[in-house]
């Protein structure tokens, strides 16, 4: 049970919305919520997931869940949304227009691996969002509104690439970036079977850090004049 003494020398504010939550303990028990429904809705999809289980994992009454974020597909779509504002933000973090094309392009295909590596809720939300038919994603304009500056970005650094002549013209942004993704999210989502049919232990360290390796060459080749 959190100490009621104030945190700082000032009274704690009370929510407008809730006089009987302060921010603080808000923006808690959202960020607990929300790390719980990415990983129960990741593992079971937006049917199977519980708010039953997504309140226990948080340490929080159900009725906080519906308090803050109302039903039960309205927290799925709130974390499909939370998901994607964290990957472009941290991608628009890496500065890509401060570096020279091909370091920029080597960042980003580099960093799109190690998020999906980092962040397995991730791949499991897209499996169960495209089963559905990505209603869900469809119907985000802030989902939409995410992916626009960093198709921007790609096509500003292949710009750069090719009036530099270190990139062949004609490479179209967004397929770039479905062959970048694709060749990470496939690796990650499907590692457990091919690593049966192939007798190779593609889960260990070293059999990452070689794929990683192979798949930045391998779209640099692609991209290279």
């Amino acid at each position: 049970m959190k100490s009621s003494q104030p945190l700082t020398p000032t009274p704690r504010r009370r929510s407008a919305a809730n006089p009987g939550i302060s921010d603080i303990d808000s923006n808690d028990a959202k960020a607990a919520i929300l790390k719980a429904a990415r990983a129960e809705f990741s593992a079971k999809g937006l049917t199977g997931a519980r708010v039953n289980e997504i309140a226990a994992i948080a340490g929080v009454n159900k009725q906080l869940i519906y308090y803050y974020f109302g039903n039960k597909e309205d927290l799925y779509r709130t974390a499909l949304e939370v998901v994607y504002t964290e990957i472009r933000t941290l991608e628009s973090g890496l500065h890509l227009g401060d570096m020279q094309p091909e370091e920029a392009m080597a960042a980003l295909i580099g960093f799109s691996f190690d998020y999906l590596q980092a962040t397995p809720d991730f791949i499991g939300l897209l499996n169960h969002e495209n089963a559905r038919g990505a209603s869900h994603v469809r119907d985000s304009k802030a989902i939409r509104e995410t992916n626009s500056p960093l198709i921007e970005l790609l096509a500003k650094t292949l710009s750069r690439g090719t009036r530099a002549g270190v990139f062949r013209r004609g490479i179209d942004p967004v397929e770039l970036y479905v062959s970048v993704a694709g060749m990470s999210y496939f690796f990650f989502s499907n590692r457990l079977t091919l690593s049966s049919i192939f007798a190779r232990d593609l889960e260990s360290k070293a059999a990452v850090q070689a794929y990683r390796k192979h798949v930045v060459s391998f779209a640099m080749a692609g991209l290279r004049a």
